[in-house]
């Protein structure tokens, strides 16, 4: 069982991962891949982030409460960046960040 005391943002850490995840690999099949290098970067640091962000609240790390702080920056810059592209995967992913960014700033409280 989740701990419940995090259990709103390991769920946003877990569905931002996803999301990450998902609009990376969409801008890998975009014509203009190029143009999607630092989004797909963010996206890929998001990810990984929030991922670990979601274990060390379901573990009770001491650290979960400076890492969310980190990754709440990750997040706000990878939603900045996703929200710069029409595509749907990118602005799914700028909300999916956005929201995470202020569950983890909570948490990090």
């Amino acid at each position: 069982m989740l701990n419940s005391k995090y259990q709103a943002c390991i769920q946003a850490c877990s569905n931002c991962a996803l999301v990450c995840e998902t609009c990376a690999a969409s801008c890998l099949r975009e014509d203009e891949v190029k143009m999607m290098a630092r989004c797909i970067q963010l996206d890929r640091d998001c990810a990984d982030l929030c991922a670990m962000a979601a274990l060390l609240m379901t573990r009770d790390s001491p650290y979960a409460s400076a890492f969310c702080k980190l990754c709440a920056g990750v997040c706000r810059d990878c939603a900045e960046e996703c929200a710069k592209h029409q595509m749907d995967h990118c602005q799914a992913c700028a909300d999916a960040c956005r929201t995470c960014a202020e569950e983890c700033e909570k948490m990090a409280a």
